[in-house]
């Protein structure tokens, strides 16, 4: 990981609009929330629980994951703008240490007065959304007994297909996935469905995960082939498909890549910016993250804010694509890399929406400034 420096140095070169710290004395956490920009609505990103090293290390991760969530809920086309919050924990809490720890988060949430909308993200689920959600109504992904949508990684999971396909097409000229290579780095909730739905539609699959076993069951259920996590960037496939941690992508991994796309749910692949140009120098057409990981929060805002039913949330996860290869074509035309193109276009539906002219969505529909969730604002 790079060298993050401290709080001053991260902070005076961001760009964002507010962070918030609390250090939680009785469990020894720093929690973090970044809200990035709130051009398009509230910021809004999932709760990130993990220990980290150094606290700097907990909010470079804030930092760079909400501006992550501006781009991706613009170019989502939903009225939201970019947040994240990060619980910096000495070791992973359970049982009643958990619930006050996420009750006191909650409470950090809820001073915010709606600028930020929490939902989960690693190490945090549905369950947790419940316990934040007796705190604050900001929070989304709560389970459906509690008035939520439940889990978004099945939706996740849809849209990341559906980017796979468009590179496909993208890429070889159609996106008929039968016999072609697509090895899954990271089969958990998200990359495991992933793999479920490559299968079905008559892909070689290949799996790679840190838990072996985790690995070896989903191989067995797709039937395909488990690689080694050491032999996974440089296995021989079609499609690489980055499912876990992110900055996976690197001026040390890039050359040792053997595929012709990549296309994932990991946030934050490239481990710097110059990495794009790395992959286009390479051959290898890079369908940019925040655009193909969208599927879980075009659900839970649909389904829970802005009113959609199932089926015209499945016809926005099928947008992703459409919104890949608009970015292809543009990164064609103007000959930049895919990820200053994506850039491009959600950058633009928030410059327009900062000049009062209403928040475009990538498609061109017109997307009206909505209110955060029961009334967040």
């Amino acid at each position: 990981m790079e060298d993050t420096g401290g709080f001053e140095q991260l902070l005076r070169t961001w760009d964002g609009e507010l962070v918030a710290v609390r250090h939680d004395g009785h469990t020894a956490t720093w929690m973090f929330v970044g809200v990035h920009s709130t051009a398009l609505g509230p910021g809004f990103g999932g709760t990130r629980m993990k220990p980290y090293p150094r606290p700097a290390e907990a909010l470079w991760d804030v930092l760079r994951l909400s501006e992550a969530m501006t781009l991706k809920n613009s170019l989502a086309g939903i009225p939201f703008g970019g947040g994240k919050a990060v619980l910096a924990v000495p070791e992973l809490p359970s049982g009643p240490a958990r619930r006050e720890l996420l009750l006191r988060y909650a409470d950090l949430v809820a001073s915010l007065r709606g600028t930020y909308v929490t939902a989960a993200d690693m190490n945090t689920g549905a369950a947790d959304m419940d316990v934040i959600g007796e705190r604050t109504e900001h929070v989304l992904g709560r389970s459906p007994e509690r008035g939520g949508s439940g889990e978004p990684s099945p939706a996740t999971a849809r849209g990341v297909f559906h980017a796979i396909r468009a590179a496909v097409r993208h890429a070889f000229g159609s996106d008929d996935l039968a016999g072609r290579s697509v090895l899954v780095q990271g089969v958990g909730a998200v990359g495991g469905r992933l793999a479920d739905l490559l299968a079905e539609a008559g892909a070689k699959v290949l799996v790679s995960d840190l838990d072996p076993d985790r690995a070896r069951r989903a191989a067995e259920r797709v039937e395909g082939v488990e690689v080694p996590t050491d032999d996974a960037i440089g296995a021989d496939c079609d499609v690489f498909a980055p499912c876990a941690a992110g900055g996976v992508l690197s001026a040390e991994t890039i050359p040792r890549l053997r595929c012709r796309v990549v296309a994932g749910a990991a946030n934050n692949q490239l481990l710097e910016p110059a990495d794009a140009e790395r992959l286009r120098d390479a051959g290898i057409l890079y369908a940019p993250d925040f655009v193909v990981n969208a599927g879980g929060v075009l659900s839970l805002a649909g389904l829970e804010v802005l009113g959609w039913t199932p089926e015209h949330l499945e016809e926005r996860l099928r947008g992703i694509g459409d919104t890949l290869l608009r970015v292809f074509a543009l990164a064609e035309e103007e000959g930049i890399t895919t990820d200053a193109a994506a850039r491009r276009l959600a950058e633009e539906r928030i410059a327009a929406a900062r000049a009062g002219q209403g928040a475009a969505a990538p498609d061109g529909r017109s997307k009206p400034r909505a209110l955060g969730p029961r009334g967040a604002s």
